[in-house]
């Protein structure tokens, strides 16, 4: 259980960030940049919640605790606590394939109910779709930052996958939440 006290430990006023193993990072390093993707992501998508329905605001709640876990995964680089692999342990919390592959079965019967695409898409439709939408591309963005991460040191594969099917969840939903009706997308339309 965490308990926090105190907001404010005065040991990043010097420009940087204190990892799980106790290293310090400068705030715009790679890992702290993924980080902080993943951070505004689950903002995004709580957001996102507040203008569905419940079960659906639920899932997304559901996926802001993944979120949780995905950053402490991030802020565990491979080393003494963070072991020789991505392996979770009692002092590491790590993104496991269960998650990914949950998102995939969620997509697969979300997705099941639509029509097939027949155009690219706009963003929007209804509120609660443009905000999942919004959500998506952050989660895109939180994507390319790990994946920037990932080219410069170790990054647990489970959690880049995670990252790629929400994105990927994220789109399914809006469509579902727009019931198929999504704003289609007519190229040179502004000619």
């Amino acid at each position: 259980m965490v308990k926090l006290n105190k907001i404010y430990t005065r040991t990043g006023d010097q420009g940087t960030t204190g990892l799980v193993d106790g290293s310090r990072r400068a705030k715009h390093d790679l890992r702290l940049e993924a980080i902080g993707e993943v951070d505004e992501l689950n903002s995004a998508i709580g957001f996102a919640a507040l203008a569905l329905e419940a079960d659906r605001g639920a899932a997304l709640h559901r996926i802001q605790n993944d979120l949780f876990d995905l950053g402490a995964d991030l802020a565990t680089p491979l080393g003494d606590i963070g072991g020789a692999d991505f392996t979770p342990s009692e002092m590491v919390l790590r993104v496991v394939s269960a998650q990914p592959d949950r998102l995939e079965a969620e997509i697969d019967t979300l997705n099941a109910a639509l029509p097939p695409l027949t155009s690219f898409i706009l963003p929007g439709g209804s509120e609660g779709a443009a905000r999942v939408h919004l959500a998506r591309a952050i989660a895109r963005r939180a994507e390319r930052a790990a994946t920037a991460l990932a080219a410069a040191e170790p990054v647990n594969p489970a959690a880049l996958a995670y990252l790629n099917r929400l994105s990927d969840y994220l789109f399914v939903l809006a469509r579902a939440i727009n019931a198929g009706k999504d704003p289609l997308w007519v190229p040179g339309a502004s000619r």
